[in-house]
């Protein structure tokens, strides 16, 4: 399959020496074989950094970067910025992915798509049970895909069920130093794109873990979640405008709900600048 375009997986990679084997193999086992696996240990702890290391001397398609703890973005950024593919794709390195998953949304990209998305399954479990058959896909204008983005119905904010162009990126980067990072990157990565595709198949095992970012009760991220949206309304102004009124509306929603976070777990000087913030 060599002649087909370079896929680069970017996996970001901190505290996971449980999980990152499984994550790697899931990888290096696609039917589509022409991937480069790029590996950002970003100053783990754990034993995770020599895992990686492991790992590229095992299979060329290998390749490491170290670097000092700056976050999720930052180690994002890094596999971007070094990436040689044609074609991105992202996994969080305590997930794992069906054995087809790049060869049936490379599929997609062959039909038009800038962007394919799948569906994903939550576990717990080393062992998910992928779908087997192959729905027919649902095709997006640019307006349609954003639409159900705001609505988060489909191409939500979620950076690893997506098959990228590479181009359709372009010089986009993550944001460094937040706790979450996808919201700031996703809505500008679709802005880019002519023709979406989206099949209901789901091919990403999403591993439910009690400490991972996403579970962690955290006014701090909704505040984030808040400016990323705010940061949207306002990139929609120029690059979408029939979507502003929706964005507006599903801001409004946010900063209600955020108010009632805010309200019930901050405490402390913090506080009142968030409810500031939160009423600007």
């Amino acid at each position: 399959m060599n002649h087909l375009p370079l896929i680069s997986v970017i996996v970001p990679v901190y505290r996971v020496e449980q999980y990152l084997d499984t994550c790697v193999s899931s990888i290096l086992a696609q039917t589509y074989d022409n991937l480069e696996v790029i590996l950002v240990d970003d100053g783990s702890p754990d034993n995770s950094g020599h895992l990686c290391d492991r790992w590229a001397e095992k299979d060329s398609r290998v390749r490491v970067i170290h670097q000092k703890n700056a976050g999720g973005g930052a180690a994002r950024n890094a596999g971007l910025d070094t990436a040689k593919g044609e074609l991105i794709a992202f996994v969080d390195s305590d997930d794992y992915i069906a054995p087809d998953m790049y060869a049936y949304l490379y599929s997609l990209l062959e039909q038009g798509a800038d962007i394919a998305e799948c569906d994903y399954l939550v576990t717990e479990e080393d062992q998910a049970v992928f779908d087997e058959a192959l729905p027919d896909p649902q095709w997006y204008s640019v307006e349609e895909a954003m639409a159900c983005h705001i609505a988060d119905t489909a191409f939500c904010q979620l950076l690893w069920n997506k098959l990228y162009r590479r181009e359709t990126i372009a010089d986009i980067r993550l944001p460094v130093g937040t706790r979450i990072d996808d919201e700031f990157f996703t809505y500008q990565v679709l802005g880019n794109a002519q023709r979406l595709a989206r099949t209901s198949r789901k091919c990403y095992a999403y591993r439910q873990q009690p400490g991972s970012v996403m579970h962690q009760k955290n006014p701090v991220k909704k505040l984030e979640g808040l400016r990323a949206k705010k940061q949207r309304l306002e990139y929609l102004k120029e690059k979408l405008p029939e979507l502003v009124d929706a964005a507006k509306l599903e801001l409004m929603l946010s900063c209600i709900y955020g108010m009632q976070t805010v309200a019930r777990d901050m405490k402390g000087p913090g506080k009142q600048d968030a409810v500031r913030e939160i009423r600007d």
